[in-house]
């Protein structure tokens, strides 16, 4: 009489092999032939070295840039492991804030961004996105409508007129996705780069 456990650790090693190591390997391999920037993380290179991602959304905050949506993002503390500090678009810890809206301190973070948005850009509405973190907080978008709200701020600081970075945004917003998915963005990065090329930075 045969072992009975022959069969069943047979067939484990093999769908271990099948699909612990040769489908991610082939997925892998797939994906990096046919989009071979997407899988190596949609990188931006400038001058011969790497900027940033087209994914991941960075801290710019130069009156002269364009500033991206709040990030909660948090690393641990350097002086005390237990606790955590905040660190924006911190790739290793993607999460949103977990702040629920009778948080004191979301209101206080939301209620000091807002003032500082309106003190930039007065009488104008401010975008809510320019004041709210993203679920991951590591968004790299913004809304037309909040790169245009910057675009006063912008144009001071860079002395340029403001009909041209507006002109430059317009540029750089990307509509739906296959016409119904999402909602019209910009990248940041990309129009940040874009305004350092414009400027001749």
């Amino acid at each position: 009489m045969s072992n009975p456990l022959r069969p069943a650790l047979v067939l484990l090693v093999a769908l271990t092999a099948i699909t612990g190591l040769a489908y991610p390997l082939a997925v892998t391999g797939i994906a990096g032939a046919i989009f071979p920037a997407q899988a190596a993380g949609s990188l931006i290179e400038r001058d011969g070295r790497i900027v940033g991602s087209r994914l991941i959304g960075q801290s710019f905050t130069g009156a002269g840039y364009f500033h991206g949506r709040p990030s909660a993002t948090t690393a641990p503390d350097p002086s005390d492991a237990s606790q955590t500090v905040p660190a924006p678009y911190n790739a290793g810890n993607s999460m949103g804030s977990n702040l629920g809206p009778t948080s004191a301190a979301l209101a206080a973070r939301v209620q000091g961004d807002l003032a500082a948005r309106q003190a930039e850009n007065p009488g104008a509405p401010v975008p809510v996105d320019l004041v709210t973190t993203s679920g991951s907080g590591l968004d790299p978008d913004l809304s037309p409508d909040a790169a245009l709200f910057q675009v006063p701020r912008v144009a001071r600081a860079r002395h340029l007129p403001e009909d041209r970075l507006r002109a430059l945004v317009a540029a750089r917003t990307e509509g739906r996705r296959l016409g119904i998915l999402g909602e019209p963005r910009v990248n940041v990065l990309a129009l940040n780069l874009a305004l350092d090329d414009l400027s001749g930075r």
